[in-house]
């Protein structure tokens, strides 16, 4: 039987967002076949939100699953799901943002996107090469204009919401500045460990929802290992609270007030996933987790280049490290 997710209304417009959506960022992506399954899945037990992203190569298998739904009554209509994809800094420019868009769409098989979001606050050259980067190929992102290019999209329905992603508060002030349609989401890292707090306090006062990924911290050689997984507090609170250690992550990062981005492929971890609405955290757990040190997983040192439009990672982030 599928679990009902709650929703959460959105600053404009009439369509809600699922609180928990199903990531599909893998590196390397799992086989096409392995991934539509898994996707397939999820709907079966009740996700109704699913990210994805040109970078991801994940359209493809995301578009097939959601066929696939509607063909075996999963879902009777396309319009139960809740759609996020972006936009690569490849395309970060104002005349590419609608041909990137349309080609997401083919490669979903879909007439529009519930939000589309602007990936990261960099530009590169368009080469054929999308995700292969070298760092002399990095440029300064046109905010204003390509921000427009993007609510020209909204305006003629290839998507209902747009919003950022990886965007500090000095960024989206910025964008704010010129902007006729608002962001409604910034999609960032959040976990125990990289709280978010003064950017979350931020988007909430302008009305933008804070979706989070890497809910689980992250690995890789940028990604902060395993920092999340081994911090002793979070797998005390684990033990008491009879949960595993990446339930008590996604209740926490839920308690918030965020959309949560779980990330598996696996099926028993997707059914977990999804365990954490009946029950919640008290005040002593919550007072331990707001006491853990502060780090940043995601570094985004592949975007730090001394002739780049960002020569630290302070610049980058606007000190929000």
């Amino acid at each position: 039987m599928a679990i009902a997710i709650h929703e959460v209304p959105l600053s404009s417009g009439s369509k809600t967002m699922p609180r928990i959506a199903m990531g599909t960022a893998a590196f390397p992506l799992p086989p096409f076949d392995t991934t539509r399954d898994a996707i397939l899945h999820a709907i079966k037990i009740g996700y109704r939100h699913f990210d994805t992203a040109s970078l991801y190569s994940s359209e493809g298998p995301l578009g097939e699953a959601v066929a696939e739904a509607l063909r075996l009554g999963l879902i009777v209509s396309r319009d139960e799901l809740f759609i996020t994809s972006k936009l690569w800094i490849r395309d970060a420019q104002s005349h590419l943002v609608l041909p990137a868009l349309r080609k997401s769409l083919r490669s979903l098989q879909l007439e529009y996107l519930d939000l589309y979001l602007i990936h990261f606050p960099i530009c590169a050259k368009p080469e054929d090469t999308p995700t292969s980067i070298s760092k002399d190929e990095l440029m300064p992102i046109d905010i204003s204009s390509v921000w427009a290019a993007m609510e020209e999209c909204q305006r003629m329905g290839l998507t209902k919401y747009i919003g950022v992603s990886n965007f500090s508060i000095k960024k989206i002030e910025k964008l704010l500045s010129t902007a006729t349609i608002p962001p409604v989401a910034n999609q960032v890292e959040v976990n125990p460990l990289f709280q978010q707090k003064k950017l979350r306090e931020f988007c909430i006062a302008k009305g933008i929802q804070l979706c989070a990924y890497s809910p689980l911290g992250a690995r890789g050689t940028e990604w902060g290992q395993d920092w999340v997984m081994e911090c002793e507090i979070l797998q005390q609170i684990a033990k008491a609270k009879g949960k595993t250690l990446p339930q008590i992550c996604l209740r926490w990062v839920y308690e918030q007030g965020d959309c949560v981005i779980v990330k598996s492929f696996n099926k028993k971890r997707l059914t977990e996933n999804l365990d954490i609405l009946d029950w919640e955290l008290n005040e002593e757990e919550r007072a331990s987790i707001s006491s853990i040190p502060q780090r940043r997983g995601n570094q985004a040192l592949y975007f730090i280049s001394e002739n780049g439009p960002y020569k630290s990672l302070e610049e980058f982030w606007d000190d929000e490290i």
